[in-house]
């Protein structure tokens, strides 16, 4: 899986179409880099009405892979090395998103199975036979 990048491109086009694939994970962009292991600032965060050539680095257009069994670390890097552009993408958790920052090394895949919502099933009382047998 594949998203192109133009000069031409919103940061909600890229946005929609990662998270049409990923709908349990959202790409964030910011104004400058994040450490590894540290939080992106809410203030640096781009707003998605943000043309690619206003904040890109690096002049290219092209493809970014966000194959399934890509790492977070692998795709935030990709995004940051081939175009210039600092992203953080967020795992949902309940109705928060989290920067992956603990988990960056945990595929695309794994974080948004870990971002879906679990299966509840109904509470239901032990029927009477099963007590029968103590």
């Amino acid at each position: 899986m594949q998203i192109y990048i133009s000069e031409e491109a919103v940061v909600a086009d890229i946005q929609d179409r990662f998270q049409t694939i990923y709908p349990f994970l959202k790409l964030e962009f910011f104004r400058k880099p994040h450490a590894e292991g540290e939080y992106s600032p809410e203030d640096e965060k781009i707003s998605p009405d943000t043309l690619i050539e206003k904040i890109r680095t690096r002049y290219a257009c092209g493809w970014i892979d966000i194959s399934y069994y890509r790492t977070a670390a692998a795709v935030e890097y990709d995004f940051s090395h081939i175009f210039g552009l600092n992203v953080q993408i967020l795992r949902k958790a309940g109705t928060l998103w989290l920067e992956t920052i603990r988990t960056d090394n945990w595929t695309l895949e794994e974080l948004n199975n870990a971002g879906k919502p679990a299966k509840s099933r109904p509470f239901q009382l032990p029927d009477a036979s099963d007590n029968d047998n103590e």
